[in-house]
């Protein structure tokens, strides 16, 4: 199935993305690091802050990358700047319940977790190592290095990952996943990796014995 825009379009997207907004994209990065390294030290304590953080970078994507640009070139993303605003208050509604403790999790999903976590940061540069150019490549704070960055953050969790707050990210594994395959974003390839890794997880919650009552 083709995609409803061309590749030079797409990347265009891109071009004004980074030409209108770098310096927020400067400070979103700059702003991630700052708040992973703050709650990394205190998940117990702190965690509520993290959920606060990607509420509001979720709802960046929503706006800016969305409903701002990408709307120019595809229809279906008034679709994704709803579903993104909706993940953004779930991270908020969770900020206020103290939802999620991150950084928590033991063995694998841990490991993983940080992986992503680090791989989300180091986005903006390996764009341009896999031959992007800027200003025409994928940098920070749009819907792939989100996704990922949410992800690897939700699989750190202890106790599990809220059902809730996996739906949209999953959903954008399969549709930015697949459109980084068709379009040849290798930064991207990751994102399904990711989606795979978190629909591992999620089943296994599901079929996790209950401990007995009584």
């Amino acid at each position: 199935m083709g995609l409803p825009f061309t590749d030079e379009q797409f990347f265009r997207i891109f071009a004004d993305y980074n030409g209108a907004f770098w310096p927020v994209v400067v400070a979103l990065w700059l702003a991630s690091l700052e708040a992973i390294v703050f709650v990394r030290r205190n998940p117990e304590g702190r965690s509520h802050v993290l959920s606060f953080f990607l509420g509001a970078l979720w709802l960046w994507n929503a706006l800016a990358y969305h409903a701002f640009l990408f709307t120019r070139i595809n229809p279906a993303a008034w679709l994704f700047s709803a579903l993104f605003a909706v993940q953004a208050l779930l991270f908020f509604r969770a900020g206020v319940r103290r939802q999620i403790e991150y950084f928590l999790a033991s063995g694998l999903p841990q490991a993983a977790g940080l992986g992503l976590v680090a791989y989300a940061l180091a986005y903006p540069f390996l764009t341009l190592a896999f031959g992007h150019s800027y200003p025409a490549a994928p940098t920070f704070g749009v819907p792939c290095p989100t996704a990922i960055l949410t992800i690897g953050l939700l699989v750190t969790a202890r106790g599990g990952v809220p059902l809730a707050l996996a739906i949209v990210p999953l959903a954008w594994g399969v549709v930015g996943g697949s459109a980084a395959v068709l379009l040849a974003v290798p930064a991207d390839y990751v994102l399904l990796g990711a989606g795979a890794l978190l629909t591992v997880i999620l089943i296994g919650q599901r079929m996790r014995p209950r401990p007995e009552v009584g």
